[in-house]
């Protein structure tokens, strides 16, 4: 399995809104990775009061970070060292089943185009049983931050 941590080491984020566990799979056309869902995760309090779900702007965050930043990283260059500029420009995500505290959900990301630096992905999330939870496009400009 190839190693793919120095794509995690520039993504802009950190805990707790850090949603890349690891990374399975890279190339050119898309990406594949995972995360767990701690129990404690700070929007777990009050959705819902009934038992906690994860709420749907979270898992498209997930496949936002997995399924396109991390391959956006991947595509600019591997060796990229400078902080890259990142702005989602456009989703559409349908849900079809719920996320728990402690899950672990699989994202799959195929890359449709990347070109004028927009990232445009087919996205969709499974969960541990292998159920399709949701999926759909998001869309994303991404450049390196020239300092020069």
């Amino acid at each position: 399995m190839q190693d793919f941590t120095y794509i995690q080491r520039k993504l802009p984020y950190a805990k707790p809104f850090l949603f890349v566990d690891s990374l399975h799979h890279v190339d050119e056309n898309g990406v594949e990775g995972s995360y767990t869902f701690p129990e404690d995760s700070f929007f777990y309090q009050g959705h819902f009061k009934q038992g906690p779900v994860t709420p749907g702007v979270i898992l498209t965050e997930v496949m936002a970070q997995i399924g396109v930043v991390c391959l956006g990283i991947f595509l600019l260059d591997q060796t990229l060292t400078d902080a890259i500029g990142i702005a989602m420009t456009s989703t559409q995500i349908d849900f079809y089943k719920p996320v728990f505290p402690a899950e672990t959900v699989m994202v799959r990301s195929t890359k449709e185009y990347f070109r004028f630096q927009k990232l445009r992905c087919k996205v969709e999330m499974l969960n541990s049983r292998g159920e399709l939870v949701c999926r759909g496009t998001i869309s994303g400009m991404m450049k390196p931050n020239n300092h020069a």
